[in-house]
């Protein structure tokens, strides 16, 4: 198969444009706004984001998770708190996010400091979770090299016999992230390159909007 040459992809962004105007004084505001157009607009899994951490060699690392909560304290995802962006986040708090939204020519970056939900809010979620959620978050060691010999279906099935007919507890290396932004940029594609960028900072309790160059 001939690969085709990637130098020589284009796509112009016509869709739409974004003005000071239109903008909500307040970020998270603007943001709950876009996922409404998002989840409304037919986006693919609108709720993804890339959460990117620095490890502890100081290298930077991303990966996929899905937005579970968005409020006026910051967004909120759940994971294994034993995983690799876990223990990237215990020693080094400050993250990025970028959701990406292709069928409507946007983006929007955050950046701010991880913390972890109480536990009360990673219990209520946990239990709105389907049961074969709540089993999978029981045996998977996320991120943990496994042997080839080890059976991650026999370890379900017993756990779901296990907890047949009754709650599945949380297990205690599960749980919420929240992330609390001092950056938000919200980018809209538009023709030649010439995208529409406004970022907000923190400063104090207040919000600064900028517009950046494209």
């Amino acid at each position: 198969m001939v690969m085709r040459e990637l130098s020589g992809i284009r796509k112009e962004y016509i869709k739409s444009m974004l003005r000071r105007e239109d903008l909500d004084i307040n970020p998270i505001d603007q943001f709950k706004k876009w996922m409404t157009q998002a989840l409304e607009g037919g986006c693919q899994e609108p709720t993804a984001m890339n959460l990117a951490t620095v490890n502890a060699n100081g290298f930077p690392t991303s990966r996929i998770v899905l937005l579970k909560d968005t409020s006026a304290l910051g967004f909120t995802f759940f994971t294994n708190y034993h995983g690799a962006k876990g223990r990237d986040m215990e020693k080094q708090p400050h993250v990025a996010l970028n959701f990406f939204w292709i069928e409507l020519e946007r983006q929007v970056r955050i950046e701010g400091r991880i913390e972890k939900v109480t536990s009360v809010e990673s219990d209520a979620y946990f239990q709105s979770r389907p049961r074969e959620s709540q089993v999978g978050a029981w045996v998977s060691q996320q991120s943990a090299k496994i042997d080839a010999s080890v059976d991650l279906q026999v370890q379900y099935d017993k756990l779901t016999e296990k907890y047949a007919n009754q709650p599945i507890p949380r297990p205690k290396h599960w749980g919420g992230y929240r992330v609390v932004p001092h950056m938000i940029e919200f980018w809209q594609g538009r023709a030649s390159r010439l995208h529409d960028r406004f970022q907000y900072t923190k400063e104090g309790s207040s919000w600064i909007i900028s517009r950046l160059a494209p």
